[in-house]
């Protein structure tokens, strides 16, 4: 059986590939621009290239630290799609003083 894969992105590059996973904990490289790849984990759905909007969404969930990890039952959980989304949690979260990342991935605040 080939070892599971799972996903890894570009953000420069707008790129998403998938590659095994656990064999060897190496830093793996972009083969378009040679930056480091960011593991996003196995339920990662890239959005399309010309998708800027979707792009940036995703840029700032992955500097927040959220990931798109399967749990054993179901997929990554919520998570926001379009930037006014993000922006309206970003504001909740320094209104409240809580962590970006915990309210980000919640699907109501």
């Amino acid at each position: 059986m080939p070892p599971a894969k799972t996903s890894y992105v570009c953000l420069p590059c707008r790129a998403s590939y998938k590659q095994p996973f656990g064999e060897r904990a190496r830093e793996r490289a972009c083969p378009r621009c040679a930056e480091p790849l960011i593991h996003v984990g196995s339920a990662f759905a890239a959005p399309r290239r010309r998708d800027v909007a979707g792009w940036r969404t995703l840029s700032v969930l992955l500097h927040a630290g959220i990931r798109f990890h399967k749990s054993c039952c179901s997929g990554p959980g919520y998570r926001p799609r379009t930037l006014p989304e993000v922006r309206e949690r970003l504001v909740h979260a320094r209104r409240t003083g809580r962590p970006a990342a915990e309210v980000l991935v919640q699907p109501e605040f």
